[in-house]
């Protein structure tokens, strides 16, 4: 459910719940009732849906007078909704550090970044399958926003499709960034057998083939 800058031009219902609830905090359903000009049914609709992505806490509100009443706040997950400037800044900082200290340092801080995150992907995935490595690499990336589409094409041939990239900017700057993820997939979730193949397309979308055959017993 991703939402940048060009998003808000024009936006839904559910954009607009959210944009209220950036600027006002923790809120209720009969405010954003009112806000929206839409029943407290539909109101509870969206929110149930963004409690589910786990972009809103609920908790529940005693009042002086009258029943409690459930209120609704922006979880930190909810930041990546709203238009940013990181990666812009990003990229300037990269290319900074390029000029100040050399291009060597900047990939030096690339393969950090991968070693970390590939520590991080290896806890999750101790003990797992072949298959289920897939199901939680995809999860993993699902929740920094790649939004992953993960099919079996055939018996031990999968397709894992990044469908946003949420570096793009820097991705287009320095692809180091796309290698060092690709080389990450390969040592978290490794093929076995002969025929194993890793793709890539340009940012945002990008595509690894996984081939297995017989059992993967990593």
């Amino acid at each position: 459910m991703g939402m940048g800058a060009a998003a808000f031009r024009e936006p839904t219902t559910r954009q607009k719940l959210l944009l209220y609830m950036k600027k006002h905090g923790t809120v209720s359903v009969q405010e954003l009732a009112e806000h929206l000009r839409i029943t407290k049914v539909a109101v509870r609709k969206h929110l149930d849906v963004l409690h589910r992505e786990r972009y809103l806490d609920a908790q529940i509100m005693r009042r002086q007078v009258g029943r409690p009443v459930f209120v609704y706040q922006l979880t930190p997950r909810a930041e990546r909704l709203f238009p940013t400037e990181y990666e812009g800044l990003a990229v300037e900082l990269l290319g900074d550090m390029g000029d100040l200290f050399g291009d060597s340092l900047v990939h030096a801080l690339f393969e950090r970044r991968m070693e970390r995150t590939a520590q991080k992907y290896r806890e999750k995935m101790a003990n797992q399958s072949f298959e289920e490595r897939l199901q939680t690499l995809a999860q993993l990336q699902n929740d920094d926003g790649y939004m992953v589409k993960l099919e079996k094409r055939a018996e031990g041939v999968y397709l894992f499709r990044e469908t946003n990239c949420p570096i793009a900017r820097v991705a287009d700057c320095y692809r180091q960034a796309c290698q060092c993820e690709l080389r990450m997939f390969a040592a978290q979730a490794p093929p076995v057998g002969k025929e194993a193949k890793l793709s890539q397309q340009a940012p945002p979308t990008r595509t690894d083939d996984y081939a297995k055959r017989g059992r993967s017993g990593v």
